[in-house]
């Protein structure tokens, strides 16, 4: 069983940086495809980004391609989501999700995917 915990979402000006962290416990997590995902008030939950735990691999959604990156740390069990240059837009509940056996990009950007979800933190970029 995977738990993820989030944190560092915050209040932030537009331009400025915020630095996300999912921390993962439980059995077998190494297995997993770790995704960032947003939702925002009113919109569906859409995919901001994903790595793959074993090798590292990232995918990002074109929306914030550039100005986001996913890293994991093994020794803490993180996966991070460092966002720069944000935008008012970037507005949204920020989850951590875990997915099992995703080997497609596709897939990896397919909430309905991911099997384990933590809490979501909220960042809100002002104009």
């Amino acid at each position: 069983q995977v738990q993820l915990v989030e944190s560092g979402g915050g209040l932030v000006q537009a331009g400025g940086s915020l630095r996300l962290s999912c921390a993962a416990s439980g059995r077998d997590f190494y297995n997993y495809v770790m995704g960032w995902f947003r939702q925002a008030p009113g919109k569906e939950r859409e995919f901001v980004a994903a790595i793959t735990w074993s090798a590292g691999t990232t995918y990002y959604a074109d929306s914030v391609q550039g100005r986001c990156t996913i890293s994991r740390d093994n020794a803490k069990n993180t996966v991070n989501l460092q966002m720069n240059s944000l935008k008012p837009e970037d507005t949204a509940v920020y989850y951590c999700a875990a997915g099992w056996g995703l080997s497609t990009r596709a897939n990896m950007g397919r909430a309905s995917r991911y099997s384990k979800w933590g809490q979501g933190t909220q960042v809100t970029v002002s104009s």
